[in-house]
């Protein structure tokens, strides 16, 4: 049996990437006013962030239906592939339970994996899941595995802003306006499926260094499994000044995995974050 991977557009990889991979990834959608768009299809994570700056309101967005998973795996099985679904957070999202459903018409053929993470969290997962299907694991012995290393996977970042996680009503307006008078930088990571605060720095250099505390707490970056960087906004500046602050975690810091961020998390970090997620060691 040949295995496919599905994973959703939470893991913001792109369509010209999922191509290249050989995997199918299945889009979100985001709502700004009256208009819904498919995530990465309708509007790229550039054309995201734009919007997400001139508007007055956050975006919605809405979980994938169990009906798109069944309308995605039923050629695919036909086709002769087993398949190894990742999904976003349980947590965050009903996403997997809407996977779990459609799978349920194939037994011993579709695994669904809940990632308990967003994001460049889930794209690393499916990195680790290629690397085991090119060792000849069966579908149901990588989802197995995925479940157990996903464990010992760490996602981390910094935000500049506070703004948007008080128009999505996380944080209070006083608290935001105390944080941006401070420059504060808040550190986020996710933890056991939910998005957690992790500390809180002054400046951008104060929150480099917060970053790098967080990764040594756990060992610091296994270099030898999949790990990735991401940036939400327009550039990826403040991200390319913590790598180059950090010039013994990566002796050769040519073709870093760099990828911009999407919509699900976007809409509430804003721009100008940045972050890594990888397994510890």
């Amino acid at each position: 049996m040949r295995i496919h991977f599905v994973i959703d557009s939470a893991s913001d990889i792109l369509p010209q990437e999922a191509a290249q991979l050989g995997v199918t990834v299945l889009p979100l959608t985001v709502t700004f006013g009256d208009t819904t768009y498919r995530d990465s299809v309708d509007l790229s994570h550039r054309e995201f962030f734009e919007k997400l700056a001139s508007s007055r309101e956050l975006p919605t967005t809405s979980q994938l239906p169990p009906a798109v998973f069944a309308d995605c795996f039923e050629p695919l099985v036909a086709a002769g592939h087993d398949i190894v679904v990742i999904t976003l957070s349980s947590k965050l999202s009903g996403t997997y339970q809407s996977a779990v459903i459609a799978a349920s018409d194939y037994p011993g053929r579709v695994f669904v994996v809940d990632s308990l993470s967003a994001a460049i969290g889930q794209r690393v997962l499916l990195m680790r899941g290629l690397e085991l299907a090119d060792r000849g694991l069966t579908a149901e012995e990588i989802a197995d595995a995925l479940d157990e290393e996903k464990r010992r996977l760490r996602v981390m970042a910094v935000i500049d802003t506070l703004e948007y996680l008080k128009k999505g009503g996380r944080i209070s307006a006083a608290v935001a306006l105390a944080g941006t008078v401070l420059s504060v930088k808040p550190a986020i990571e996710i933890s056991d499926g939910l998005v957690a605060m992790a500390g809180k720095a002054r400046g951008t250099r104060q929150g480099n260094v917060l970053l790098r505390q967080l990764m040594d707490k756990y060992g610091g970056v296994n270099l030898d499994a999949p790990y990735a960087f991401v940036y939400s906004g327009l550039n990826d500046d403040l991200l390319q000044k913590f790598i180059a602050d950090q010039p013994d975690l990566w002796p050769e810091a040519k073709d870093l995995p760099i990828h911009s961020l999407g919509c699900t998390i976007g809409t509430h970090v804003g721009p100008g974050a940045y972050g890594i997620a990888f397994f510890e060691k």
